[in-house]
C-alpha cells in the first residue's frame, strides 16, 4: 500500500545549539553515516515534548527514515554558504501531513546525542517540528546561557543531548509503494557503517553480500517469470500461425482442384485438325 514519504529536506546546519554548545561538520557527517532507522529510529515530536498518550497533542508525528550530509552551496546566503547541513527523509503521520499542508510546524530542530551508545559519535535521536523558531533559536540560546538551569533540560531524552537551533524547512511529500529501504540503500548502509572491530566489519560485508545474492535471486526469478510469459505467448502465436497456414494451404489446394476439374458452361471442344497435310489422319491441333 502506498505511503507518504518526504523528499530530501534540510533539518539542521552546523553551528550554535540552544544551550550554547556547537554542532560541527564532523557531527553532521557522523549522524548521516551512522543513522539506521532499524537500529534506532528518530521519531518526530512537537517542540521536543514527548507525550505518553497517543491522543495527546504531543504524540509522535512520524519517523526519520534516511539521513545524508551535504555542504551548502548558496553564494547568496553568506551565513550558510560552505557550512555542512544534515538532510532527511521522513515518513509522516496523516496529522503531520495535514499540518504542513496548512502551513503549520514549518521549522525543525534536531535532538542530538553526542556520544550515542558509548560509541563516541553523534547520533540523531529525535526531530521536533515547531512554529516558533525563537523558542528553539537565538532567544532560547541567550536565555539558556544566563539561566542557572537549562529550561529545555526536561525535554531531553538524555541530559547530555543538545537541541539544534530551529531551521525553516520546505516539506514536500510523495506517494511510494515500496515498504522498507531499497536494495541499494541496504547495501550502502551495510558497507558504510564504521565498526570498532574486524569481526563487526566482516559481519557487515557478509550481510551486504547476502543482500546482493538475495537481490540477484529475486531478479533472476522475475526474469524467468517474464521469459516464461513471453515464451508462452510466442508459442501460442506460432501455433495460431501454423493453423492458419495449414488452413490456407488446404483452401488453396481445394480451389486448384475445383478449377482444374471445372469447365465453363459455354465451353465447346474445337474439332481436331490435320493442318492440311498429306496425312489426313495426323492431328496437328487439339484445343
Amino acid at each position: 500500500m502506498a505511503k507518504k514519504v518526504s523528499k530530501w529536506f534540510r533539518i539542521g546546519v552546523e553551528g550554535d545549539t540552544c544551550d550554547g554548545r556547537k554542532i560541527d561538520d564532523n557531527d553532521i557527517k557522523e549522524m548521516a553515516q551512522s543513522y539506521s532507522a532499524k537500529a534506532y529510529g528518530a521519531r518526530i515530536n512537537l517542540e521536543h515534548i514527548k507525550g505518553i498518550l497517543p491522543t495527546s497533542d504531543f504524540r509522535r508525528y512520524g519517523d526519520v527514515i534516511e539521513l545524508k550530509a551535504e555542504q551548502i552551496n548558496e553564494p547568496d546566503e553568506p551565513l550558510l554558504h560552505g557550512k555542512w547541513a544534515l538532510f532527511a527523509k521522513i515518513v509522516p503521520t496523516e496529522d503531520l501531513t495535514l499540518m504542513v499542508g496548512k502551513g503549520q510546524k514549518v521549522y525543525t530542530s534536531m535532538e542530538i546525542e553526542p556520544n550515542f551508545a558509548q560509541s563516541g559519535k553523534a547520533y540523531l535521536v529525535g526531530l521536533a517540528v515547531t512554529d516558533d523558531p525563537a523558542s528553539l533559536g537565538t532567544e532560547m540560546l541567550e536565555f539558556s546561557r544566563k539561566a542557572q538551569k537549562n529550561p529545555l533540560a526536561a525535554r531531553k531524552s538524555n541530559p547530555e543531548n543538545l537541541f539544534s537551533v530551529a531551521t525553516e524547512v520546505l516539506l514536500e511529500f510523495e506517494d511510494v509503494t515500496e515498504a522498507g529501504p531499497t536494495f541499494y540503500s541496504r547495501v550502502k548502509q551495510l558497507l558504510s557503517r564504521k565498526q570498532d572491530s574486524d569481526d563487526a566489519r566482516f559481519k557487515d560485508v557478509h550481510e551486504a553480500v547476502e543482500a546482493v545474492v538475495e537481490q540477484i535471486q529475486v531478479n533472476q526469478t522475475e526474469q524467468e517469470t517474464k521469459f516464461s510469459k513471453i515464451e508462452s505467448a510466442l508459442s501460442q502465436r506460432l501455433e495460431a500461425l501454423e493453423t492458419s497456414t495449414a488452413k490456407g494451404a488446404e483452401d488453396f489446394n481445394s480451389l486448384k482442384q475445383r478449377l482444374e476439374n471445372t469447365q465453363p458452361e459455354n465451353f465447346s471442344q474445337r474439332p481436331l485438325a490435320n493442318g492440311g497435310g498429306s496425312n489426313s489422319e495426323e492431328t496437328v491441333t487439339d484445343c
